[in-house]
């Protein structure tokens, strides 16, 4: 993907920012507890967090006491997350990308990317990260992978058929991994992310989370996902409408969105 393009769908998200605010999963305070603990991030520490969106993740970090300065693209993403987090002096919110963030020289104890580090530009963003984070600091990957279980309904299975009448052959779509799939790549930094030399191995730890919807919560979350917001409006709402109605009718208008979780934490190279 080139650099335009991947700037430019990173920001769809600006088009939904309440709704994003809304919907969007949060993180497991347990997750926090052993970032704090293996980056050994405290009231003394300075974090800086890559693509903070509305602030789910800010306001964790903040509660870890330390102080924490966030970079966001979306001009509405970081006017809702200034709102929500204007009682917290330690935290500062910027708009920009950050391939283009001044840094002013700054430099970080750690550095988290909450579901964001894919937007940004490999051969920019690891060389950067690694000039901001101080010597011994850590970088720290958060994100939720979408996942399913043996012999549970589930929405991407009862509404392929929609999928392919509204959307047909596109190549977003398709069942989410085994949950056992996923907690098998429990090595390095990801699928397909390579920090070079910049950064080292990784610990990895899993959280298991579920969301509870109707139909019309996971049309609405669907509102949110990337996938969705690329297509025209005249496709998307007939296809996320049909959703909501397959959700009432057969599967009792409550259906699970499962996550794993995930946290990837590695150490600044020397």
């Amino acid at each position: 993907m080139s650099d335009a393009g991947r700037h430019r769908l990173g920001c769809v998200f600006n088009e939904v920012p309440e709704l994003y605010d809304r919907m969007r999963p949060t993180y497991p305070d347990e997750l926090f507890a052993d970032l704090a603990s293996i980056a050994g991030i405290d009231d003394g520490s300075h974090v800086l967090e890559v693509g903070c969106g509305t602030g789910q993740a800010t306001r964790s970090l903040a509660a870890l006491g330390c102080s924490v300065t966030a970079v966001d693209p979306g001009p509405a993403m970081v006017a809702i997350a200034r709102q929500r987090l204007a009682h917290l002096p330690a935290v500062h919110i910027e708009n920009a990308t950050f391939e283009q963030w001044d840094d002013h020289g700054m430099s970080f104890d750690a550095l988290v990317a909450a579901a964001s580090w894919h937007w940004v530009e490999p051969a920019l963003g690891w060389p950067k990260a690694h000039k901001v984070v101080r010597p011994d600091g850590w970088m720290a990957l958060l994100g939720h992978v979408v996942v399913r279980r043996r012999g549970e309904p589930e929405v991407y299975a009862e509404t392929a058929d929609l999928h392919e009448e509204f959307s047909p052959g596109n190549p977003d779509w398709g069942n989410p991994p085994l949950e056992d799939e996923v907690r098998a790549t429990d090595s390095g930094w990801g699928p397909d992310i390579d920090p070079g030399s910049w950064f080292g191995e990784t610990i990895v730890r899993w959280y298991p989370t579920v969301q509870w919807l109707d139909g019309n919560g996971f049309a609405d979350l669907l509102r949110t996902n990337s996938p969705y917001l690329r297509l025209e409006t005249s496709t998307r709402e007939p296809l996320l409408e049909a959703i909501a109605e397959r959700i009432r009718t057969r599967m009792g208008d409550r259906a699970a969105r499962r996550y794993l979780t995930v946290m990837r934490i590695g150490q600044r190279a020397a």
